[in-house]
């Protein structure tokens, strides 16, 4: 237990389902409220950690859904459909919604509120590139995992993909093992996005 219910950065990070780089952000603007230690640390109230959550409909460990909700980003048809028929193999299945464009995305991210997006990087619209920077710039949406996916693999593309946020980038066409595994890497088994290992207020 941390003094008086306090988390450090790396707590509240696994808390929010956020990197703790994300968490130094918000609380350098303002948008978590931190204290500071005599030795010059941050640390932060389980309390308001909880009710910042809240205001930014991120699911707590306590009120996780039970299936995986993963969105799909994919302009191609025929691949968007094998990737869909993919992810139903995985136990228990998830829940799947298909995105074809990238303003479509964005209406689909706030109304399915997926845990995962696989997320294709050339789309008509908002390429996958800004939405995945979209993401984790906004704290309610910053907790949600990225699996991009791309048929013009560089590595230029792959490094401006993952420091946009990205957890893995698969280079298209992928196997459905690869696919499979790049999922159960991005999210363990048994978790969504914002369930993390750790109770509020516990460290």
């Amino acid at each position: 237990m941390v003094k008086q219910d306090l988390l450090t950065p790396s707590q509240v990070a696994q808390f929010l389902g956020v990197s703790p780089v994300t968490v130094r952000i918000w609380a350098r603007q303002g948008k978590l409220p931190a204290q500071t230690t005599p030795g010059g640390h941050r640390r932060f109230d389980a309390r308001e950690i909880r009710d910042f959550a809240r205001r930014h409909g991120m699911r707590l460990a306590s009120e996780s859904r039970a299936l995986m909700r993963i969105l799909i980003v994919e302009d191609d048809l025929q691949f968007a459909a094998f990737v869909n028929e993919t992810l139903k193999t995985l136990e228990p299945a998830p829940e799947i919604e298909t995105a074809y464009e990238g303003f479509e995305a964005g209406r689909r991210l706030q109304r399915f509120q997926p845990d995962l997006v696989l997320l294709d990087l050339m789309l008509p619209g908002v390429d996958g590139f800004a939405i995945c920077q979209h993401l984790r710039n906004d704290p309610e949406t910053a907790h949600i995992r990225v699996i991009a996916m791309t048929g013009y693999d560089s590595p230029e593309n792959r490094a401006r993909i993952l420091d946009a946020g990205a957890e893995i980038c698969l280079s298209k066409p992928f196997r459905a093992v690869e696919l499979l595994a790049a999922v159960k890497t991005a999210i363990p088994a048994g978790k969504t996005a914002a369930q993390p290992a750790i109770a509020a207020g516990r460290a």
